[in-house]
């Protein structure tokens, strides 16, 4: 009772601008209740000062009510449709996959970007977005204002995707399907991928969308390994300052990746009713925006400012990599 107490006012208030968050997307699905969540957030947290008994309940939204949802995520991904659209695509995504996350280090190097932005940026553009991001930053100990600025990154480019991805597909003379491993690759949201999807033909939006879910699966392995790198840097920490080696890889382990393995297995087995799917949906859309909104209330906006504009330019060179790179192996192996 007393751990609820202490979470509430902090749960509330996340949960009211994440309510406020979650219609607005609806309003507008082309920006999505995520981005609102962390604008406002962000806008609250800089220009009010948060009261100190909620910073406890805001916390938790960040990090439990954000793998949580992950997992819930898991519930619409059919296991045995994912292999066959992942032997399909295999060559495409795990090249734009390596590339991705070698722009990221390499040009983030250059451009002086901490190295878990990088990361964050990285599996952002190579995987799914704002969720890849979700999904990662818990395992590598990411800041909020890194997440924040992260996600921010790949909004943008999500904009540009989805204005500027049909008309290209069109002047590159692509068929449906080719067009629907281009987009469902190289555009890093869910939701833009459906809207440059459609936007192309409704055919096209159908495959994009497979795609799309299909690489979101990319976030099981790449947080698994992402867990055993910081632990072996922590074990090596831990040596060096004569601790013993007493840090265990354990400690670090995404153990909600396996929940999420597990939502996805019983959905396979059609152990989920439609109408329970419907909720389930949506109520892994709302916990990503309330998550996602105490991201933005845990977010110092000068912090962020202070990073500048390096992390969008890493954020489009990334993006552009994987762009290319998508449409070059796709038409190499024929599937364009």
């Amino acid at each position: 009772m007393n751990g609820l107490k202490s979470l509430g006012p902090g749960l509330a208030l996340t949960g009211v601008i994440a309510a406020v968050s979650y219609g607005l997307g609806l309003l507008f699905p082309l920006i999505g209740g995520s981005v609102f969540g962390i604008i406002i957030g962000i806008l609250v947290n800089n220009l009010w000062r948060k009261p100190q008994h909620t910073w406890q309940g805001i916390r938790f939204c960040s990090k439990k009510v954000l793998q949580w949802a992950i997992i819930l995520l898991g519930c619409r991904l059919s296991l045995s449709e994912v292999w066959k659209t992942g032997t399909e695509t295999f060559a495409v995504m795990i090249v734009t996959l390596l590339l991705s996350f070698a722009a990221a280090y390499g040009f983030g190097r250059l451009l002086r970007i901490p190295l878990r932005m990088a990361t964050l940026i990285g599996a952002g553009t190579g995987i799914c977005g704002g969720s890849a991001i979700a999904a990662i930053s818990p395992v590598i100990e990411a800041e909020e204002a890194e997440i924040a600025y992260s996600i921010s990154t790949i909004f943008l480019f999500n904009i540009v995707a989805v204005l500027v991805f049909p008309a290209l597909g069109h002047a590159l003379g692509l068929s449906d399907a080719g067009f629907g491993l281009w987009a469902g690759t190289a555009v890093n949201d869910t939701s833009s991928v459906v809207a440059a999807g459609y936007a192309f033909s409704t055919a096209a939006g159908d495959y994009a969308t497979i795609v799309k879910l299909t690489r979101t699966t990319m976030i099981v392995p790449i947080a698994i390994i992402m867990a055993v790198v910081v632990g072996w840097s922590k074990k090596r920490e831990a040596a060096t300052a004569s601790e013993g080696g007493s840090f265990s890889v354990k400690q670090v382990f995404p153990w909600f990746i396996l929940w999420f393995l597990a939502a996805s297995m019983l959905y396979t087995l059609g152990l989920f009713g439609e109408q329970l799917l419907h909720w389930i949906h949506l109520a892994a859309q709302f916990m990503i925006v309330m998550a996602l909104t105490a991201v933005g209330l845990s977010a110092d906006f000068r912090q962020m400012t202070a990073t500048g504009v390096r992390p969008m330019i890493l954020g489009l060179i990334v993006w552009l990599v994987v762009s290319v790179t998508g449409y070059a192996v796709g038409t190499l192996t024929g599937q364009m």
